[in-house]
């Protein structure tokens, strides 16, 4: 598993936070490279408070890297089916290995009407994926 591309999608919440820890000590051990990144339709002033944090955490990780925004403009009803078909459409484009993330464990009636974007990942079977509760 040596120099694996982890992808990390972020969402500002504290399963997010704990995923990108656990990638990073997965990038440390398997001298991997990470990828962090924030699916939106618009850049916002929370946008930017998010990104800050993933870098505070970065920094406390010791993985110098830098956290990125992917676009979705069609994303304005933020399903997280949706969001999940974003990260597969990352995880294509930059070809990688292994994606963490972090999942928010809402019932049964909330996945039922918007999903979940892990298990959108999970279930495309294309990559391995750890999901941190």
């Amino acid at each position: 598993m040596s120099g694996v591309r982890i992808l990390v999608p972020i969402d500002g919440s504290d399963c997010s936070e704990r995923a990108l820890r656990y990638a990073a000590e997965l990038s440390r051990r398997f001298s991997g490279t990470l990828h962090v990144v924030h699916v939106t339709d618009v850049e916002t002033e929370s946008t930017g408070l998010l990104l800050g944090r993933a870098r505070e955490v970065l920094a406390e990780e010791g993985v110098d890297d830098e956290p990125s925004i992917s676009f979705d403009l069609e994303l304005s009803f933020r399903s997280s089916n949706r969001v999940g078909n974003d990260v597969l459409k990352l995880v294509e484009e930059g070809e990688y290995d292994h994606v963490v993330m972090g999942h928010h464990g809402s019932g049964a009636i909330d996945r039922f009407i918007l999903g979940s974007a892990a298990e959108t990942v999970v279930r495309a079977g294309e990559v391995p994926t750890t999901v941190v509760p």
